[in-house]
């Protein structure tokens, strides 16, 4: 099969112009696809991830990439029946539309929602093509270290054991680190056919600002503070316990101010804890729009990084390549060892990078505490270059071609 000119289908729940995480870098592999020649077709939810609310075209064409959106309810995510329901008919609906889809050369799927990948897999094998999952976090792994699922129960067994056929089947499977494709190699997956490769950061979007830092401060009245952000999607998977607890720890300090932006199931906690505790020294906010991600994401003196002991492997921190580009200090709560962990060690910037355990309360207080008595910290030179190793133009480019060859 030669190696342009393909048909490929990427499938997701999210894509353009939703803003989370795994819709954007989506929208970056089927663009860099389109540029390298070939006929992209999406098939995604036609409601916002984050807000149910929002609508998208169930049919369109956007910069020569076919779109076909999938109707679920939108019930949201306030329970777990609501979000199951909702998977349960983005599952039927897509199969619905996958059926009557011309057969194409490979089907790329990513991991929301649960399992979806094994949907591809099913079509592949009806219809012919290779099958790529993009795994940006593991389920049924997920649910069970979240505590949604028992492990060992029959549902987890027989979860599994579906995820795993569907795994074996794929020509390629792409992971996000070194943790995730250990653990994927403890279900007997094959090694050669995984494949290591960091999200990108939107470093085409995403640059320090120093004018718009200035304006987003000023506008939400912390031009004068010491800021520490939270950005992006506030899960389980990352757990805020700590973080929220050092806040409260530090509300007598008026200088030092923690903002936390985006949304999720557990944003409404945060929410929760800072008016229930009475804490003006915090702020909630929603998503940015991609045209102010400069500015809110250069608006902190430090960024916040979370992973959740028992999610290593299962989710990855994608959120630290946009830290790196920005060059900014951050603090990370989390396992000792994991990817993060790993960058720090390659980035030798001590002064730029706080690390830290679940429930030392005491220990991130003061190392914010003591960072904010420093005062503000120019953007990191050694930061900034090793993200550059991370960039959209040096990983998208490796996605395409790894797909590209892949198929030959």
């Amino acid at each position: 099969m030669p190696a342009r000119n393909l048909k490929v289908l990427l499938l997701n729940q999210c894509f353009h112009p939703d803003h989370v995480a795994t819709a954007q870098i989506l929208t970056d592999l089927a663009l860099g696809l389109v540029n390298a020649g070939h006929e992209v077709t999406v098939v995604a939810s036609s409601r916002g991830y984050d807000n149910p609310e929002k609508r998208y075209p169930v049919s369109e064409n956007w910069n020569g990439i076919h779109i076909k959106r999938i109707w679920t309810p939108g019930l949201g995510k306030k329970t777990k029946l609501r979000r199951l329901i909702d998977f349960a008919i983005f599952w039927f609906n897509a199969t619905r539309i996958l059926l009557f889809l011309p057969r194409h050369d490979v089907l790329v799927c990513l991991t929301s929602p649960p399992l979806i990948s094994t949907l591809g897999t099913l079509i592949a094998k009806l219809k012919g093509g290779l099958v790529i999952p993009w795994i940006m976090d593991l389920n049924p792994d997920e649910a069970v270290a979240a505590g949604w699922l028992r492990k060992g129960s029959v549902a987890e067994r027989l979860l599994t054991t579906v995820q795993n056929w569907s795994f074996r089947q794929a020509a390629r499977i792409v992971v996000l680190d070194r943790f995730m494709a250990a653990r994927l190699r403890e279900k007997e997956i094959p090694a050669d056919v995984l494949y290591v490769l960091a999200p990108w950061s939107h470093d085409k979007v995403v640059q320090y600002d120093r004018a718009g830092r200035g304006a987003f401060r000023q506008e939400h009245g912390m031009k004068e503070k010491f800021v520490v952000m939270y950005s992006g999607n506030h899960s389980p998977c990352h757990p805020l316990d700590t973080l929220l607890e050092a806040a409260e720890l530090l509300a007598r300090d008026t200088h030092v101010h923690f903002v936390f932006v985006g949304g999720g199931s557990e944003y409404a906690k945060v929410k929760a804890f800072s008016v229930g505790r009475g804490l003006s020294n915090i702020t909630c906010l929603p998503y940015q729009p991609i045209e102010h991600l400069s500015a809110s994401l250069s608006a902190p003196d430090v960024h916040v990084i979370v992973m959740g002991d028992a999610f290593l492997g299962i989710v990855h921190p994608c959120k630290v390549y946009n830290i790196l580009n920005l060059g900014l200090p951050f603090l990370y709560i989390g396992p000792a060892q994991s990817h993060v962990a790993d960058l720090v060690e390659k980035a030798q910037a001590p002064s730029h990078t706080l690390m830290h355990r679940h429930g030392d309360v005491e220990g991130v207080a003061t190392s914010i505490r003591d960072a904010a008595g420093r005062g503000g910290v120019m953007p990191s030179p050694e930061l900034k270059r090793l993200a550059s190793a991370f960039s959209q133009e040096i990983l998208a480019s490796e996605l395409v071609n790894l797909i590209q060859k892949t198929c030959e």
